[in-house]
């Protein structure tokens, strides 16, 4: 049986801003039903005109592109509580391909009823823009990342971004997260080569800071690797749920 948003267990999460009983309401209206995927299964296709919007209420995933000579951009990594699909629903198709890492809960929503969700729904509608807002503002860090930030600078902040965003999603247990992705995923979101990715993952290793295999993350010490990567602010904002 799909889950009730009464019953939302992100909800419980202290990194989502708390709902209304109102709110609540017209989030179960807005929802259609839940999908449940297997790892490797394609959500999203970049091109497509997807008539659902999905927000990820278990499980972990991956947007990604690719560039006519076949390489692979990968754009950012799905965590629970990720709204997706906000692209197609406002610009008619996906600009990019998002696919399951692990199995995957999804809330369904009808892309069709979205304009009258917003002119319905005023705050939850800046809600949806709001989260919109925070994904360009990372990739404006990622794209400062890719160019300004050395190769172990980089694998620092990106390790420490996910790893803060996994501590505010109570994902981090005696200082060990899931971190169920391939050293390629890392190595082309920040556009390093695999070997020099393998390479950096060592030395970060090898300074007992951060160890990453078979699917989890470890960090020993979150602010000497945010200070490698230059992160200055380690705070996760509160982020509303749709």
């Amino acid at each position: 049986m799909a889950t009730k948003c009464n019953n939302c267990p992100l909800r419980r999460r202290d990194l989502f801003t708390q709902m209304t009983a109102e709110e609540v309401t017209v989030m179960q209206r807005f929802k259609v039903g839940e999908l449940i995927v297997d790892p490797g299964t394609p959500i999203l296709m970049e091109g497509s005109n997807s008539p659902q919007l999905f927000t990820a209420l278990h499980g972990m995933g991956i947007r990604y592109k690719y560039l006519e000579n076949g390489k692979r951009q990968v754009v950012n990594l799905i965590f629970p509580g990720d709204f997706i699909g906000l692209q197609a629903g406002i610009m008619g198709e996906m600009g990019h391909s998002v696919e399951a890492t692990t199995k995957m809960t999804l809330c369904v929503f009808d892309r069709s009823t979205i304009w009258n969700f917003f002119k319905d729904n005023p705050k939850r509608a800046f809600a949806i823009t709001w989260l919109s807002a925070v994904e360009e503002h990372l990739l404006g860090d990622a794209l400062a990342t890719v160019g300004q930030r050395d190769a172990l600078q980089s694998v620092a902040w990106a390790l420490s971004k996910v790893y803060l965003r996994g501590d505010a999603l109570g994902m981090v247990h005696n200082g060990q997260m899931p971190f169920p992705y391939k050293q390629q995923d890392l190595a082309d979101a920040l556009g390093l080569s695999l070997v020099h990715t393998n390479k950096t993952l060592a030395a970060l290793k090898g300074r007992q800071l951060a160890h990453w295999s078979d699917g989890m993350l470890s960090v020993s010490n979150i602010d000497a690797l945010a200070e490698i990567a230059m992160l200055d602010d380690m705070k996760v904002a509160e982020r509303p749920i749709i």
